[in-house]
């Protein structure tokens, strides 16, 4: 069934090549279902409609299913034929779908049947591989064939010249190109159309039909009669004359022992041993090919190495004489060489003693340098410790500050709380204003000890900030003496890593402005202020 079934998809490749196409390159549904129709109905298979739809339904994209019609043609047709169809009939078919459009619109010698059968015939002798073609090979025994039906000689030679052109453009031809071929009268010239003709249909009936010879038409006067007895029958041939009947009954004898032995035709098992031996000989010639390309890769490469050797040797010859050369000419100069030598060694001798005397001089220099630095980062480290003595002192006023700011606040509310008293007083009865006269007396005295107390707060506060001015400058001093020795040392090449100086606080700021105390007159002046506050109270 695999070869059948080969044979099938020539044909069916025909039609399929031959339907028109869509804008987008591709082959509509409905060419598709009616193709598959007729391929059902004359191969004798079932249709199954539902099969087709579920295929091609409509949410595919494109117009065609995207499995492809290859596979629905496998699965639903072709894996369902059974052989029990009129193979001519289906060709019919799928020639009447494809003639149309291919076959050539110039005058042939042979009928559209006789192109038919022909077509019929190629796809029998094509290549198993699209697209198809015919190869010379079996153009030439399907041309002699032919020869031999119309009862005309074989002209090699014409064939030769053919053969020759054909295989300078292409590997073989098509369908239709054979068909022209033929149609051309090339090969058949002198004869008619109806010999040309016969001569076609005894080859189709042959190749495709598997018929070795056919009945003539009833004559008056048999002769050359030849008797076949059957199981259930007899039959009574007339053969034209005795070679005829010969052949008639060799061919008949042919038939039976191919039936009997299950053997199949013996053009098709001509045909696979001409297709075997074309494969064998084609492989053949890859092979010799293949071995004349590695020969000659070996050729090339031993004359590449033989070529290499001669110039290496060449190079060789050149290299000693150049070598030999080159000795007498060093010879020479390695004595005028020695003598210049001596003359250098004293030269340089001398400008190394006078080296060794300059970087004496030199390290001195180096070692005075290096007791100046030394001396510069003591003086530094004495700096150092300045800035860092300004930075307590104003750590220390900050604090001071911080406690003055406190203390004022006390007394504004104290003073606030007061002022709200004698407020209130004022609005007393009569009969209380003289007591609280006394009392107002009282607190105003006291009021005005606190006003004497602020006074002198804001006294100190003054003293405190033109105390902090000293700091600052004295800060101001450490720092700039801190710098100028940074620029002393970078300046003598970098040989000590600088400390870098904290970052400073934040000044503290009062009500009235910056302030600063040393420690002693911080402590001096809250002893002062607490004597002050007990006297008042």
């Amino acid at each position: 069934m695999v070869g059948l079934k080969e044979e099938l998809l020539k044909s069916i490749w025909h039609a399929f090549t031959a339907l028109d196409l869509d804008r987008s390159g591709k082959v509509s549904k409905s060419q598709l279902k009616v193709l598959s129709h007729n391929l059902c109905t004359v191969l004798n298979v079932p249709h199954d409609p539902v099969a087709l739809e579920e295929h091609f339904r409509d949410d595919d994209e494109g117009p065609v299913s995207n499995q492809g019609y290859m596979p629905y043609l496998n699965k639903f047709i072709l894996e369902k034929v059974q052989g029990n169809f009129d193979k001519v009939e289906f060709n019919r078919m799928c020639w009447t779908l494809c003639a149309k459009k291919n076959l050539s619109r110039s005058p042939l010698l042979i009928s559209d049947e006789d192109a038919f059968k022909v077509w019929v015939i190629f796809n029998f002798l094509s290549e198993d591989k699209y697209p198809l073609i015919i190869v010379p090979e079996e153009i030439e025994y399907l041309l002699k064939k032919l020869t031999e039906a119309m009862g005309a000689g074989w002209q090699q030679e014409q064939f030769d010249h053919y053969k020759i052109a054909l295989n300078t453009n292409r590997e073989g031809l098509s369908a239709w190109e054979l068909i022209d071929l033929i149609g051309s009268g090339q090969f058949s010239k002198g004869m008619d159309r109806q010999t040309v003709s016969m001569a076609i249909n005894e080859v189709f009936n042959e190749l495709i039909l598997d018929v070795l010879k056919q009945a003539l038409p009833d004559k008056d006067g048999k002769k050359c009669l030849f008797l076949i007895k059957c199981l259930d029958k007899s039959f009574e041939i007339s053969a034209s004359d005795k070679k005829k009947k010969q052949e008639w009954i060799q061919a008949i004898q042919t038939t039976v022992n191919l039936l009997r032995a299950g053997s199949p035709p013996p053009h098709k098992e001509a045909r696979q041993k001409r297709k075997e031996l074309r494969q064998k000989l084609l492989a053949e010639q890859e092979e010799l090919e293949r071995q004349m390309k590695e020969l000659q890769t070996a050729n090339e490469n031993k004359q590449k190495e033989l070529e290499t050797v001669r110039k290496q040797l060449e190079a060789a010859a050149a290299r000693a004489a150049e070598e030999e050369k080159k000795r007498l000419q060093t010879q020479v100069e390695l004595q005028d060489r020695f003598s210049l030598e001596l003359e250098r060694e004293k030269m340089v001798r001398q400008k190394m003693e006078e080296q060794v005397a300059q970087k004496s001089s030199e390290l001195e220099q180096y070692l005075q340098r290096v007791r100046e630095l030394e001396e510069m980062y003591k003086q530094l480290q004495e700096a150092l410790e300045d800035e860092k003595q300004a930075r307590q002192d104003e750590e220390t006023v900050r604090k001071l500050q911080a406690r003055l700011l406190e203390e004022e606040s006390a007394k504004r509310a104290e003073l606030e709380k007061w002022h709200l008293q004698q407020q209130q007083t004022i609005q007393m009865t009569e009969a209380e204003k003289q007591e609280l006269e006394n009392q107002r007396m009282i607190k105003e005295q006291a009021l005005q000890v606190a006003m004497q107390q602020l006074e002198q707060l804001e006294l100190e506060r003054k003293e405190a900030l033109e105390q902090y001015e000293e700091v600052k400058k004295k800060l101001e001093t450490a720092a700039n003496n801190t710098k100028s020795w940074k620029d002393k040392v970078a300046h003598h090449e970098g040989l000590i890593r600088l400390i870098e100086p904290g970052s400073k606080n934040p000044h503290l700021i009062t009500n009235w402005g910056p302030a600063a105390f040393t420690e002693a007159e911080l402590e001096q002046r809250q002893k002062s202020w607490k004597g002050k506050k007990t006297t008042s109270e």
